[in-house]
């Protein structure tokens, strides 16, 4: 299949019409309404420092439907222990400069650029981009941040500098997307750890199918809280 070059327009190409590793098209910018043309059409962004921006549907598609969500005994008794307090869109600057910074295994730098940071804290800016933040004490210790549009939250990356508390921060994503009626958590790459969570592959003309029913849903688009 080809690689589509984008031009001005924020419009992609049926993303049915991805390579094999998930490819479908390079250039473009990474504006709000791209961005958003992106991932309502089930894309998102993924280059490094230096590269042009590529654009990825991969086939398939991680998700996490809420109710599969595997909250583990040691979790629970995390999560009522008081160890942790959960935030929600209080410092998403540092939260996703903190994801840019954690080490990933067989990474050597980030996709996370500063490009993408500015981009994304626009959309943060715009309502569109939150972040779910572990902290104890006071101290931001991990979390995650990530899109949302209609009922579809798509996850972008988490940090942690204290054990499992990365874990609390989805766990806390779960419970909002669950109050909310959020149809599903987009994890877009498969990873053992996303698994061990009740993340499972579809295929990607289900995720799809599904995700064009989301966006039938109106957007809650605010910065976010705990009631």
């Amino acid at each position: 299949m080809p690689i589509f070059q984008l031009r001005d327009d924020p419009i992609f190409p049926d993303p049915e019409l991805a390579e094999e590793e998930g490819i479908i098209a390079i250039g473009g910018d990474l504006s709000p309404e791209r961005l958003i043309a992106a991932y309502s059409s089930g894309i998102f962004p993924w280059f490094s420092e230096g590269d042009p921006i590529l654009w990825f549907s991969p086939n398939p598609r991680m998700v996490l439907y809420t109710h599969k969500f595997k909250r583990s005994a040691t979790l629970a008794r995390l999560v009522r222990s008081g160890k942790f307090e959960l935030r929600i869109d209080a410092n998403f600057p540092r939260v996703i400069a903190s994801c840019a910074k954690a080490p990933r295994p067989g990474q050597d730098g980030t996709w996370i650029t500063g490009e993408m940071q500015k981009a994304y804290i626009r959309l943060h800016e715009l309502g569109l981009a939150h972040s779910f933040e572990t902290y104890r004490e006071g101290k931001l210790v991990g979390g995650l941040y990530g899109v949302s549009l209609g009922s579809a939250f798509f996850g972008e990356s988490m940090f942690h500098h204290e054990r499992d508390a990365s874990k609390f921060a989805f766990s806390g994503l779960v419970d909002f997307a669950e109050k909310n009626h959020f149809e599903f958590i987009d994890a877009q790459q498969p990873t053992a750890h996303l698994k061990s969570l009740g993340a499972e592959e579809v295929p990607r003309t289900r995720f799809l199918h599904e995700l064009a029913a989301a966006q039938k849903n109106a957007t809650l688009q605010a910065h976010w809280r705990l009631d």
